[in-house]
């Protein structure tokens, strides 16, 4: 007599993978009409679908789709690098501009101005963003490089070339990412009405990011399982995409929950950091 063992994979081996379908939050118009407050806006959901890239990440590139996927980028970091700013800033921050110069083809200068941590985690600073958003209006960005580039007469000749920004994002750990993975939109399939221009007040200067509405012919990616020398390229903003030519300017992202995930997954731990390239 025989048996038959059916198993079933357990959470820290099963990674999502493939096309899926899953809620993202999108931007819907204030009821008034007006964009003043600090927050007037509203949020929806709407059900997508989503097409893994893992196993054509070459398709993909940052003059068409606004996105870009890196594989088996070499790194000094380990985990314990991010508990530290200035850790991160000092072993980090190299690998990011040299990744950028040598992938980005014409840039010649990298300034990095910011980086940000993420944690799934009750209690951490920063969490996973489930809202479709773009990082940078074109002002936001010009205004970017005036405020990080210390010499205005240098900025002012920087501004008159090409200017992007491109944000770095990647898992912190080498186990695959389970739980809350990044979707992103090619840039492509996005419409200019999509995208809506959103203040951040501080008390020092205003931001702007962009929020996005939903639109059923964008196109949304991700890629499963990301691991720590996967590095994914997402530009916030490109001065060559005002030209109106065939470069595209951004690229909508936002986290988002799989319904696939699996019970007691990994919780996402990442690193994003924020660059302007020139050239």
């Amino acid at each position: 007599m025989s048996t038959t063992t059916t198993t079933t994979e357990t959470a820290p081996s099963y990674i999502p993978r493939g096309p899926t379908k899953a809620e993202l939050t999108f931007y819907a118009p204030p009821t008034d009409g007006t964009n003043e407050p600090q927050r007037n806006y509203l949020e929806h959901t709407q059900n997508v679908s989503l097409t893994d890239i893992r196993g054509s990440e070459q398709n993909f590139n940052l003059d068409k789709d606004a996105f870009q996927a890196l594989s088996q980028i070499p790194t000094k970091t380990t985990y314990d690098t991010f508990d530290s700013d200035a850790a991160v800033r000092e072993i980090y921050y190299p690998e990011v501009e040299s990744l950028l110069l040598t992938h980005v083809p014409g840039a010649h200068k990298i300034v990095l101005f910011d980086h940000t941590i993420r944690r799934q985690k009750e209690g951490a600073p920063r969490q996973p963003v489930n809202r479709a958003h773009v990082d940078q209006t074109p002002r936001a960005a010009a205004d970017r490089v005036r405020l990080h580039v210390s010499d205005p007469e240098e900025a002012e000749k920087l501004l008159a070339g090409r200017y992007r920004i491109i944000n770095v994002w990647r898992p912190l750990t080498s186990e695959p990412v389970q739980s809350a993975p990044l979707a992103f939109a090619s840039a492509q399939s996005v419409d200019g009405n999509d995208l809506v221009p959103i203040q951040h007040r501080y008390p020092n200067r205003t931001g702007e990011t962009m929020g996005v509405k939903y639109n059923p012919d964008q196109e949304w990616h991700y890629w499963s399982g990301m691991t720590s020398d996967e590095w994914l390229l997402l530009k916030c903003s490109d001065s060559e995409g005002l030209k109106g030519g065939e470069v595209k300017q951004w690229v909508p992202h936002s986290a988002f929950w799989d319904p696939r995930t699996p019970e007691g997954a990994r919780v996402r731990e990442s690193i994003e950091v924020r660059a302007l390239v020139f050239g």
